[in-house]
């Protein structure tokens, strides 16, 4: 495990040297950073380590987004989603899977009162309809490492949140 700063990751080049695949999950929140820190956080840190990754040799980077995600929307959480996904498939890897969940449901160590309770309203509509406003971020963690581990002949791959379900229980 390296640890870097992200205000300098250009100097950290030689963390991201010699892996095949590349995982990232990095991401705050508008209410955490301000707008400008989201949008260096959500895109511009995971613009430069996919270019790292893919400098370093990495063939196979699997970005989590999120649902909804779109360059062209007017909201500024989907569009910075949107334009990473374009980004990052930019680079060039060999195979880029993009996983779009839908809201995550976790324990955070953090207070996020109308995130906990927006939580234990979809933990509940999970059990009647499982696959369309949630999923669980153990199952996400799952679709990931097996998205890998059964790559597609296709160049960029994205999964929704059903897919996401379907593939996490594999």
């Amino acid at each position: 495990q390296a640890v870097v700063d992200f205000e300098r990751l250009g100097e950290h080049a030689a963390a991201f040297q010699g892996h095949d695949v590349g995982f990232c999950c990095l991401g705050t929140t508008r209410a955490k950073a301000g707008a400008d820190g989201f949008v260096r956080v959500d895109r511009d840190y995971v613009a430069q380590a996919a270019e790292l990754a893919r400098a370093g040799g990495c063939k196979h980077f699997v970005l989590q987004s999120s649902r909804g995600a779109n360059a062209q929307s007017r909201f500024l959480y989907l569009r910075v989603k949107g334009e990473v996904e374009n980004q990052v498939q930019a680079v060039g890897f060999d195979h880029c899977t993009i996983l779009r969940p839908a809201v995550l449901l976790c324990k955070r160590q953090e207070s996020r009162p109308m995130e906990w309770i927006a939580q234990q309203f979809l933990g509940a509509v999970a059990w009647v309809f499982p696959t369309v406003y949630s999923v669980p971020v153990e199952t996400v963690a799952r679709a990931m490492v097996a998205c890998v581990l059964q790559p597609g002949k296709e160049k960029v791959k994205v999964l929704e949140n059903r897919a996401i379900h379907e593939l996490g229980k594999a």
